[in-house]
């Protein structure tokens, strides 16, 4: 079965009510965090799991004007970007949560609906589940362009945002992926890269 594609509209509402039309399907509601949900969940999981999602890549290119920066000087946050694999965990909550959970995430994830909402194949130690995640379109207005590490230096060295800098997002994201034995090769480079120029 391939990824389920949730309908691109900007507006987040009919992208939750195409969540959960395709999880009155499943049968049971799992979440693939790759990044601040791996960290910061903000919701209760009755089971969690590590996990590889084929088909997709973290990468720190979404642009962040208003929690990682400003409109002025945009920070960067970690999105999934198509192509490659990338490692994670994945949630189970409780059914009876569903909802709650749902309308936290929106909350937190949709509300420009910037991201494109899916349901991918995340492979687990326990087998395989569908997850509800949150990609990126390489064309979306939010996608930044690759950078070079002189590029990625300003914007480690200079942006920050409500719930703090693009460097303590990449640093708390680093670390929590190597708390469940997660190596990201391209995350740690970017650290080892911020700490040879004096940051961290």
């Amino acid at each position: 079965m391939s990824d389920v594609l949730l309908r691109p509209e900007r507006d987040p509402a009919p992208m939750l009510a195409r969540v959960r039309e395709t999880l009155q399907q499943l049968d049971a509601l799992w979440v693939f965090g790759y990044a601040s949900l791996i960290w910061r969940p903000e919701f209760e999981a009755t089971e969690q799991r590590t996990a590889r999602v084929n088909g997709w890549h973290r990468s720190l290119r979404m642009r962040s004007r208003v929690n990682r920066g400003t409109p002025e000087r945009p920070g960067l946050v970690f999105a999934l970007l198509q192509g490659g694999a990338c490692r994670g965990i994945v949630y189970r909550l409780h059914p009876g949560q569903h909802e709650e959970v749902l309308q936290r995430l929106w909350a937190r994830e949709m509300v420009t609906g910037v991201y494109d909402p899916r349901f991918v194949l995340a492979h687990t130690p326990q087998g395989p589940v569908r997850a509800l995640t949150f990609t990126l379109s390489r064309y979306s207005p939010q996608c930044h362009a690759r950078l070079d590490d002189a590029q990625m230096l300003d914007i480690l060295r200079h942006a920050r945002g409500r719930f703090g800098t693009t460097l303590e997002y990449l640093v708390e994201t680093a670390r929590a992926l190597r708390a469940h034995g997660v190596n990201d090769r391209e995350i740690e480079r970017l650290v080892r890269l911020a700490a040879r120029h004096g940051l961290g």
